[in-house]
């Protein structure tokens, strides 16, 4: 049963050495994520299960001690999903990502395992039966739900600009502030492939997950850095 999930953006630059010099310029993006994984490990839970996308040959799960690197972005900083032996298969960047978040906040509540939605090709029926799936895994589950909102929300935008972002932007922050299942159910997965919405697949796992969960939830930051929609969010 999913008992905590936080939702926190899943760019490389998040991680200060990929950063460099622009490291500061997302700084209360990380603090809202530090101050989301405390949420997760107050909840006390069986399994945390670091959810993100992939392209579809990454796509499946990924056992706890799986190693993932930045060294594509031209830093040499590697990361493991928690303590075990090291899998076969390199974890996609939003996987890192969370990967490197757990290794922040010193992660240790409870074993951690990671799960890589298939892009383009997982429609919403799809990411409704895995999230229910994973929140069936143990008696208390917690997700880490990594995700980016419209990558078109600025002329400098690496999508460039789509007047229907923001609202689209406003539209899943509300969701992911209320812990408004439904409406993130009926995302618009059409629209956000458009939109370059990398988070949609992501988010409609955990509203599969927290199907009759009963959480609220609370929008601990909202941005678009970049020009990409960037949320941290808490249900607990």
């Amino acid at each position: 049963m999913l008992v905590a999930a936080a939702v926190c953006p899943a760019p490389p630059l998040l991680v200060p050495e990929v950063a460099a010099g622009a490291a500061a310029e997302l700084g209360d993006a990380r603090t809202a994520c530090s101050d989301a994984l405390a949420v997760l490990a107050a909840s006390r839970p069986d399994l945390l299960v670091v959810v993100g996308a992939a392209d579809r040959d990454h796509g499946g799960t990924y056992p706890q001690g799986a190693r993932g690197s930045f060294r594509g972005f031209g830093v040499e900083a590697d990361v493991r999903l928690g303590e075990g032996e090291e899998g076969p298969r390199m974890l996609p960047a939003p996987l890192a990502v969370g990967a490197w978040l757990l290794g922040h906040a010193r992660w240790g509540a409870a074993p951690v395992e990671g799960f890589a939605v298939a892009e383009p090709t997982d429609d919403t029926a799809h990411c409704l039966r895995a999230g229910r799936e994973l929140a069936a895994r143990d008696e208390r589950v917690a997700l880490l739900v990594m995700g980016d909102g419209s990558a078109k929300r600025t002329l400098k935008a690496p999508g460039y600009l789509d007047e229907r972002a923001a609202a689209f932007d406003a539209a899943a922050a509300r969701a992911l502030g209320a812990a408004d299942v439904a409406a993130l159910a009926a995302m618009d997965s059409a629209l956000a492939a458009e939109l370059q919405a990398a988070g949609r697949a992501p988010w409609q796992v955990l509203a599969g997950a927290a199907e009759g969960a009963g959480l609220d939830g609370r929008l601990l930051y909202e941005d678009a850095p970049y020009g990409v929609g960037y949320f941290v969010a808490a249900w607990s």
